[in-house]
Protein backbone atom coordinates (compact mmCIF):
# COMPACT_ATOMS: atom_id res chain seq x y z
CA UNK A 1 0.00 0.00 0.00
CA UNK A 2 1.19 3.44 -0.82
CA UNK A 3 2.25 5.93 1.85
CA UNK A 4 -0.86 8.11 0.84
CA UNK A 5 -3.14 5.69 1.04
CA UNK A 6 -2.12 4.40 4.43
CA UNK A 7 -1.89 7.78 5.97
CA UNK A 8 -5.59 8.37 4.20
CA UNK A 9 -6.72 5.19 5.88
CA UNK A 10 -5.18 5.76 9.49
CA UNK A 11 -6.91 9.41 9.29
CA UNK A 12 -10.19 7.27 8.98
CA UNK A 13 -9.49 5.06 11.92
CA UNK A 14 -8.65 7.84 14.30
CA UNK A 15 -12.12 9.52 12.82
CA UNK A 16 -13.94 6.66 14.10
CA UNK A 17 -12.27 5.99 16.82
CA UNK A 18 -13.15 9.85 17.90
CA UNK A 19 -16.84 9.58 16.74
CA UNK A 20 -17.18 6.17 19.22
CA UNK A 21 -15.55 8.33 21.86
CA UNK A 22 -17.88 10.89 21.34
CA UNK A 23 -20.93 8.16 21.03
CA UNK A 24 -20.30 7.17 24.48
CA UNK A 25 -19.47 10.78 25.87
CA UNK A 26 -23.07 11.37 24.96
CA UNK A 27 -24.58 8.24 26.57
CA UNK A 28 -22.74 8.20 29.71
CA UNK A 29 -23.35 4.91 32.56
CA UNK A 30 -24.87 5.91 35.86
CA UNK A 31 -22.28 5.97 38.84
CA UNK A 32 -24.35 3.55 40.47
CA UNK A 33 -23.67 1.14 43.14
CA UNK A 34 -25.56 -1.71 45.52
CA UNK A 35 -27.60 -2.37 42.25
CA UNK A 36 -28.71 -5.53 40.21
CA UNK A 37 -27.68 -3.78 37.04
CA UNK A 38 -29.18 -4.64 33.54
CA UNK A 39 -28.97 -2.67 30.20
CA UNK A 40 -31.61 -2.73 27.73
CA UNK A 41 -31.79 -0.61 24.40
CA UNK A 42 -34.22 1.55 24.16
CA UNK A 43 -34.03 2.62 19.91
CA UNK A 44 -36.98 0.74 19.04
CA UNK A 45 -38.74 3.19 21.49
CA UNK A 46 -38.58 4.43 25.16
CA UNK A 47 -41.93 4.59 25.99
CA UNK A 48 -43.15 0.86 24.54
CA UNK A 49 -39.47 -0.96 26.12
CA UNK A 50 -40.28 1.29 29.62
CA UNK A 51 -44.28 0.00 29.77
CA UNK A 52 -42.82 -3.65 29.44
CA UNK A 53 -40.62 -3.54 32.12
CA UNK A 54 -43.18 -1.67 34.27
CA UNK A 55 -45.71 -4.55 33.78
CA UNK A 56 -43.83 -7.18 33.89
CA UNK A 57 -41.82 -6.40 37.72
CA UNK A 58 -44.29 -6.82 40.80
CA UNK A 59 -40.66 -6.41 42.93
CA UNK A 60 -39.40 -3.46 43.08
CA UNK A 61 -36.64 -1.87 40.66
CA UNK A 62 -35.66 1.07 39.14
CA UNK A 63 -35.13 1.94 35.62
CA UNK A 64 -33.13 4.97 34.20
CA UNK A 65 -31.87 6.64 31.21
CA UNK A 66 -29.42 9.37 30.39
CA UNK A 67 -30.77 12.83 28.47
CA UNK A 68 -28.82 16.16 27.49
CA UNK A 69 -29.30 18.46 30.31
CA UNK A 70 -29.96 21.91 30.14
CA UNK A 71 -27.31 24.82 29.57
CA UNK A 72 -26.47 26.56 32.93
CA UNK A 73 -27.79 23.76 35.41
CA UNK A 74 -25.58 21.43 37.30
CA UNK A 75 -24.86 19.17 39.76
CA UNK A 76 -27.96 18.02 40.83
CA UNK A 77 -27.04 15.90 43.74
CA UNK A 78 -27.95 15.22 46.94
CA UNK A 79 -26.70 16.43 50.60
CA UNK A 80 -26.82 14.51 53.54
CA UNK A 81 -24.69 13.95 56.24
CA UNK A 82 -21.09 14.09 56.00
CA UNK A 83 -20.24 10.39 56.66
CA UNK A 84 -21.96 10.26 53.13
CA UNK A 85 -19.32 12.62 51.40
CA UNK A 86 -17.90 11.33 48.07
CA UNK A 87 -15.12 13.93 47.04
CA UNK A 88 -16.08 12.80 43.53
CA UNK A 89 -19.26 14.26 43.79
CA UNK A 90 -21.07 17.36 44.19
CA UNK A 91 -22.16 15.85 47.93
CA UNK A 92 -23.40 12.89 49.62
CA UNK A 93 -24.66 9.35 47.96
CA UNK A 94 -27.85 9.42 46.63
CA UNK A 95 -29.73 6.88 47.91
CA UNK A 96 -32.17 5.50 46.05
CA UNK A 97 -33.93 2.86 48.91
CA UNK A 98 -34.63 3.46 52.66
CA UNK A 99 -35.06 6.70 54.75
CA UNK A 100 -32.95 9.54 53.27
CA UNK A 101 -31.11 12.39 55.30
CA UNK A 102 -31.06 14.59 52.50
CA UNK A 103 -32.64 15.42 49.58
CA UNK A 104 -31.00 16.94 45.90
CA UNK A 105 -29.25 20.68 46.04
CA UNK A 106 -29.31 21.83 42.30
CA UNK A 107 -27.03 24.51 41.47
CA UNK A 108 -27.44 26.97 38.68
CA UNK A 109 -24.57 28.17 37.37
CA UNK A 110 -22.48 28.59 34.32
CA UNK A 111 -21.45 25.37 33.22
CA UNK A 112 -17.73 24.26 33.96
CA UNK A 113 -16.03 22.73 30.96
CA UNK A 114 -16.01 19.33 32.31
CA UNK A 115 -19.19 19.74 33.94
CA UNK A 116 -22.36 17.15 33.46
CA UNK A 117 -23.95 17.90 30.58
CA UNK A 118 -26.41 15.14 30.68
CA UNK A 119 -29.08 14.19 33.78
CA UNK A 120 -29.99 10.55 34.97
CA UNK A 121 -34.06 10.24 34.86
CA UNK A 122 -35.02 7.14 37.35
CA UNK A 123 -38.43 5.95 38.13
CA UNK A 124 -39.30 3.15 40.90
CA UNK A 125 -41.63 0.73 39.83
CA UNK A 126 -43.23 -1.88 41.94
CA UNK A 127 -46.68 -4.00 41.51
CA UNK A 128 -46.93 -3.05 37.87
CA UNK A 129 -46.85 0.79 38.36
CA UNK A 130 -44.44 3.79 38.72
CA UNK A 131 -43.76 5.29 42.47
CA UNK A 132 -41.29 7.53 42.16
CA UNK A 133 -39.28 9.58 39.86
CA UNK A 134 -36.03 11.26 40.16
CA UNK A 135 -33.98 13.18 38.61
CA UNK A 136 -29.73 13.99 38.97
CA UNK A 137 -27.23 15.02 36.56
CA UNK A 138 -24.49 12.23 35.44
CA UNK A 139 -21.82 12.78 38.05
CA UNK A 140 -23.86 11.46 41.03
CA UNK A 141 -22.76 8.98 43.20
CA UNK A 142 -25.72 6.91 43.24
CA UNK A 143 -26.78 3.92 45.64
CA UNK A 144 -29.07 1.74 44.28
CA UNK A 145 -30.25 -0.40 47.89
CA UNK A 146 -29.71 -3.74 46.05
CA UNK A 147 -32.77 -3.86 43.99
CA UNK A 148 -32.50 -4.26 40.54
CA UNK A 149 -31.67 -1.22 38.01
CA UNK A 150 -32.74 -1.50 34.55
CA UNK A 151 -30.67 1.38 32.41
CA UNK A 152 -32.19 2.24 29.13
CA UNK A 153 -29.63 2.85 26.36
CA UNK A 154 -30.49 5.13 23.26
CA UNK A 155 -33.07 7.14 24.68
CA UNK A 156 -34.14 9.93 22.89
CA UNK A 157 -34.69 13.16 24.81
CA UNK A 158 -38.22 14.06 22.55
CA UNK A 159 -39.42 10.29 23.98
CA UNK A 160 -38.43 11.14 27.22
CA UNK A 161 -40.44 14.25 27.11
CA UNK A 162 -43.54 12.17 26.13
CA UNK A 163 -43.21 9.59 28.62
CA UNK A 164 -42.60 12.26 31.96
CA UNK A 165 -45.61 14.30 30.13
CA UNK A 166 -47.94 11.16 30.60
CA UNK A 167 -46.99 11.24 34.45
CA UNK A 168 -47.85 15.43 34.62
CA UNK A 169 -51.07 14.62 33.19
CA UNK A 170 -52.66 11.35 34.27
CA UNK A 171 -50.90 11.45 37.73
CA UNK A 172 -53.56 11.28 40.35
CA UNK A 173 -53.34 14.55 42.27
CA UNK A 174 -55.54 13.40 44.70
CA UNK A 175 -53.09 11.33 46.14
CA UNK A 176 -49.64 12.51 47.85
CA UNK A 177 -47.70 10.11 45.77
CA UNK A 178 -49.69 10.89 42.83
CA UNK A 179 -48.70 14.74 43.78
CA UNK A 180 -44.93 14.18 44.10
CA UNK A 181 -44.96 12.22 40.89
CA UNK A 182 -46.57 14.46 39.10
CA UNK A 183 -44.38 17.34 40.22
CA UNK A 184 -41.04 15.32 40.04
CA UNK A 185 -42.27 14.59 36.16
CA UNK A 186 -42.58 18.28 35.70
CA UNK A 187 -39.19 19.21 36.84
CA UNK A 188 -37.52 16.70 34.88
CA UNK A 189 -38.98 18.16 31.35
CA UNK A 190 -38.24 21.16 32.37
CA UNK A 191 -34.55 20.16 32.51
CA UNK A 192 -34.29 18.29 29.82
CA UNK A 193 -31.76 20.34 27.14
CA UNK A 194 -34.30 19.53 24.12
CA UNK A 195 -37.03 21.81 22.21
CA UNK A 196 -39.89 19.77 22.79
CA UNK A 197 -40.12 20.68 26.50
CA UNK A 198 -41.29 24.07 25.35
CA UNK A 199 -44.15 22.40 23.67
CA UNK A 200 -44.78 20.87 26.36
CA UNK A 201 -44.79 23.15 28.96
CA UNK A 202 -46.80 25.33 26.65
CA UNK A 203 -49.51 22.89 27.03
CA UNK A 204 -49.30 22.48 31.16
CA UNK A 205 -50.03 27.03 30.48
CA UNK A 206 -53.84 25.65 28.88
CA UNK A 207 -56.48 27.49 30.83
CA UNK A 208 -57.88 24.25 30.80
CA UNK A 209 -55.32 22.53 33.00
CA UNK A 210 -55.71 22.48 36.93
CA UNK A 211 -54.27 25.64 38.57
CA UNK A 212 -51.98 23.69 40.86
CA UNK A 213 -50.05 22.92 37.00
CA UNK A 214 -50.14 25.94 35.64
CA UNK A 215 -48.70 27.80 38.93
CA UNK A 216 -45.93 24.56 39.54
CA UNK A 217 -44.92 25.32 35.50
CA UNK A 218 -45.06 28.72 35.57
CA UNK A 219 -41.75 28.54 37.94
CA UNK A 220 -39.62 26.38 35.67
CA UNK A 221 -40.53 28.56 33.22
CA UNK A 222 -38.69 31.27 34.94
CA UNK A 223 -36.54 29.61 36.51
CA UNK A 224 -35.62 26.88 33.63
CA UNK A 225 -36.66 27.62 30.15
CA UNK A 226 -34.76 31.31 29.28
CA UNK A 227 -36.17 33.27 26.56
CA UNK A 228 -39.22 31.21 25.74
CA UNK A 229 -40.33 30.27 29.41
CA UNK A 230 -40.54 34.57 29.56
CA UNK A 231 -42.91 35.23 26.60
CA UNK A 232 -44.67 32.15 27.60
CA UNK A 233 -45.02 33.69 31.26
CA UNK A 234 -45.77 37.14 29.75
CA UNK A 235 -48.73 35.47 28.19
CA UNK A 236 -49.80 33.97 31.60
CA UNK A 237 -49.75 37.15 33.14
CA UNK A 238 -51.66 38.75 30.53
CA UNK A 239 -53.93 36.02 30.00
CA UNK A 240 -54.41 33.40 32.65
CA UNK A 241 -58.02 34.25 34.97
CA UNK A 242 -56.70 33.00 38.38
CA UNK A 243 -55.44 35.54 40.32
CA UNK A 244 -53.57 32.44 42.13
CA UNK A 245 -51.80 31.64 38.85
CA UNK A 246 -51.02 35.09 38.46
CA UNK A 247 -49.61 35.24 41.66
CA UNK A 248 -46.88 32.47 40.90
CA UNK A 249 -46.11 33.81 37.84
CA UNK A 250 -44.73 37.14 39.83
CA UNK A 251 -42.18 35.25 41.30
CA UNK A 252 -41.34 33.58 38.07
CA UNK A 253 -40.78 36.49 36.45
CA UNK A 254 -38.58 37.64 39.37
CA UNK A 255 -36.81 34.47 39.13
CA UNK A 256 -36.06 34.68 35.10
CA UNK A 257 -32.54 36.04 34.09
CA UNK A 258 -34.45 37.04 30.75
CA UNK A 259 -33.74 41.36 31.04
CA UNK A 260 -37.68 41.82 29.81
CA UNK A 261 -39.11 39.94 32.96
CA UNK A 262 -38.44 43.42 35.04
CA UNK A 263 -40.46 46.04 33.01
CA UNK A 264 -43.22 43.13 32.81
CA UNK A 265 -43.17 42.47 36.79
CA UNK A 266 -43.21 46.25 36.66
CA UNK A 267 -46.40 46.01 34.30
CA UNK A 268 -48.36 43.46 36.83
CA UNK A 269 -47.25 45.51 40.30
CA UNK A 270 -48.77 48.53 38.50
CA UNK A 271 -51.75 47.46 36.37
CA UNK A 272 -53.13 43.60 37.51
CA UNK A 273 -56.47 43.50 38.61
CA UNK A 274 -55.97 41.74 41.38
CA UNK A 275 -54.77 43.93 44.36
CA UNK A 276 -53.28 40.62 45.78
CA UNK A 277 -50.88 39.90 42.61
CA UNK A 278 -50.32 44.08 42.72
CA UNK A 279 -48.64 43.85 46.18
CA UNK A 280 -46.73 40.49 45.31
CA UNK A 281 -45.36 41.95 42.10
CA UNK A 282 -44.15 44.83 44.52
CA UNK A 283 -42.97 42.95 46.77
CA UNK A 284 -40.81 40.47 44.33
CA UNK A 285 -39.89 43.86 42.67
CA UNK A 286 -37.96 45.04 45.46
CA UNK A 287 -36.65 41.45 46.10
CA UNK A 288 -35.40 41.26 42.52
CA UNK A 289 -34.00 45.05 41.73
CA UNK A 290 -33.40 47.48 44.28
CA UNK A 291 -33.26 51.18 42.72
CA UNK A 292 -34.64 50.18 39.43
CA UNK A 293 -38.27 49.60 41.35
CA UNK A 294 -37.84 52.25 43.86
CA UNK A 295 -40.31 54.66 41.73
CA UNK A 296 -43.05 51.76 40.98
CA UNK A 297 -43.04 51.11 44.82
CA UNK A 298 -43.24 54.73 45.68
CA UNK A 299 -45.78 55.34 43.10
CA UNK A 300 -47.51 52.22 44.36
CA UNK A 301 -47.92 53.73 47.92
CA UNK A 302 -49.24 57.36 46.62
CA UNK A 303 -51.49 55.96 43.81
CA UNK A 304 -52.76 52.78 43.67
CA UNK A 305 -56.88 52.37 45.17
CA UNK A 306 -56.46 49.91 47.66
CA UNK A 307 -54.92 50.09 51.40
CA UNK A 308 -53.91 46.66 51.46
CA UNK A 309 -51.49 47.09 48.21
CA UNK A 310 -50.25 50.45 49.65
CA UNK A 311 -49.09 48.69 52.68
CA UNK A 312 -47.22 45.71 50.64
CA UNK A 313 -46.00 48.66 49.12
CA UNK A 314 -44.51 50.07 52.05
CA UNK A 315 -43.19 46.49 52.93
CA UNK A 316 -41.51 46.25 49.72
CA UNK A 317 -39.57 49.32 50.33
CA UNK A 318 -38.48 47.76 53.70
CA UNK A 319 -37.01 45.06 51.63
CA UNK A 320 -34.84 47.25 49.73
CA UNK A 321 -30.99 47.80 50.41
CA UNK A 322 -31.07 50.36 53.72
CA UNK A 323 -29.33 53.01 51.76
CA UNK A 324 -32.36 53.11 49.62
CA UNK A 325 -35.31 51.73 51.36
CA UNK A 326 -34.65 53.85 54.59
CA UNK A 327 -34.84 57.39 53.16
CA UNK A 328 -37.81 56.17 51.43
CA UNK A 329 -39.57 54.58 54.39
CA UNK A 330 -39.14 58.19 56.14
CA UNK A 331 -40.18 60.42 53.24
CA UNK A 332 -43.38 57.91 53.73
CA UNK A 333 -44.12 58.15 57.46
CA UNK A 334 -43.22 61.96 56.92
CA UNK A 335 -45.81 62.79 54.50
CA UNK A 336 -48.27 60.13 53.42
CA UNK A 337 -51.98 61.45 53.70
CA UNK A 338 -52.69 57.64 55.02
CA UNK A 339 -52.95 57.86 58.33
CA UNK A 340 -52.73 53.27 58.24
CA UNK A 341 -49.98 53.80 55.54
CA UNK A 342 -47.45 56.38 57.90
CA UNK A 343 -47.97 53.67 60.93
CA UNK A 344 -46.70 50.66 58.43
CA UNK A 345 -43.89 53.18 57.22
CA UNK A 346 -43.32 53.64 61.66
CA UNK A 347 -43.41 49.88 61.99
CA UNK A 348 -40.87 48.70 59.44
CA UNK A 349 -38.76 51.70 60.26
CA UNK A 350 -38.65 50.71 63.55
CA UNK A 351 -37.13 46.79 62.38
CA UNK A 352 -34.38 48.08 60.34
CA UNK A 353 -32.22 48.95 63.49
CA UNK A 354 -30.89 52.13 61.16
CA UNK A 355 -29.53 54.98 62.89
CA UNK A 356 -31.66 57.28 61.01
CA UNK A 357 -34.38 55.34 61.19
CA UNK A 358 -34.05 55.72 65.16
CA UNK A 359 -33.01 59.70 64.89
CA UNK A 360 -36.38 60.01 62.83
CA UNK A 361 -38.44 58.09 65.17
CA UNK A 362 -36.98 60.54 67.99
CA UNK A 363 -38.09 63.55 66.08
CA UNK A 364 -41.34 62.33 66.12
CA UNK A 365 -41.67 61.38 69.22
CA UNK A 366 -39.90 64.57 70.67
CA UNK A 367 -43.36 66.39 68.83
Amino acid sequence: MRKPARLAVGLALLGLAAAGVAAAQTAPQPRVTNAQMETRPAAAGLEKEFRAIVSSHAAPAWIGYSVPLISGEHQMCCYSSLDNWSGSACCGVCRLEGKTDGGVNMQSEPVKLEGPRNMLVLFRIEQGRVQKIRSFSEDCQIDAGGVPFIWLTDARPAESVALLTSFVLNGDLNTKEGERASHSALSAIALHGDASVDRALEGFIAPNQPESLRRNTAFWLGSARGKRGYELLRRMAQDDPSEHVRNQVTFALSVSREPEALPELIRMAKSDSSTRVRGQALFWLAQKAGKKAAGTITEAIESDPDTDVKKRAVFALSQLPKDEGVPLLIQVARSNRNPVVRKQAMFWLGQSNDPRALAFIEEVLAH
